[in-house]
């Protein structure tokens, strides 16, 4: 008996930020949280700009009149994956633990006895990445 060959269903597209529309139309949003979630963990101007990857004047430029720049792909990335480690700290926990954990020493192995703001400062997008998994996995994510 021979089986008809049945035809694969294309996958949805998936959102890459590699396109300039979709990075100009999510731009404005993702800098608005990533604004808030600065405020939010009280970071300093220079750790903001550093995990942003730009100079602290770019910063200052975006922080104050960024709605109408395109991120790059990079940029939203960092954006995305710290959104997540927001989220996934306000699930874990009920406190301000949440938005202070990220600036305390941490003696994991991931973080080498720095705080997560300082090991995602160093390792850039792969570190944001792995902190995030982490902090989803401690909350029982994965």
């Amino acid at each position: 008996m021979l089986i008809a060959a049945m035809p694969i269903p294309a996958l949805p597209d998936r959102q890459d930020f590699s396109a300039e529309s979709d990075r100009a139309r999510l731009s404005k949003v993702a800098l608005k949280a990533y604004k808030r979630l600065a405020e939010r963990w009280g970071l300093t101007g220079q750790q903001a700009a550093a995990l942003l990857d730009v100079s602290t004047s770019t910063w200052d430029r975006l922080r104050q009149e960024g709605k109408d720049k395109s991120l790059s792909q990079d940029q939203l990335t960092r954006i995305s994956a710290m959104v997540g480690i927001y989220k996934g700290l306000h699930l874990l926990f009920a406190d301000d633990m949440a938005d202070r954990w990220p600036k305390l020493d941490n003696k994991g192995p991931l973080f080498g006895r720095m705080s997560p703001i300082e090991s995602m400062m160093k390792g850039g997008i792969p570190q944001m990445l792995e902190v995030r998994r982490y902090v989803d996995a401690v909350r029982g994510g994965l």
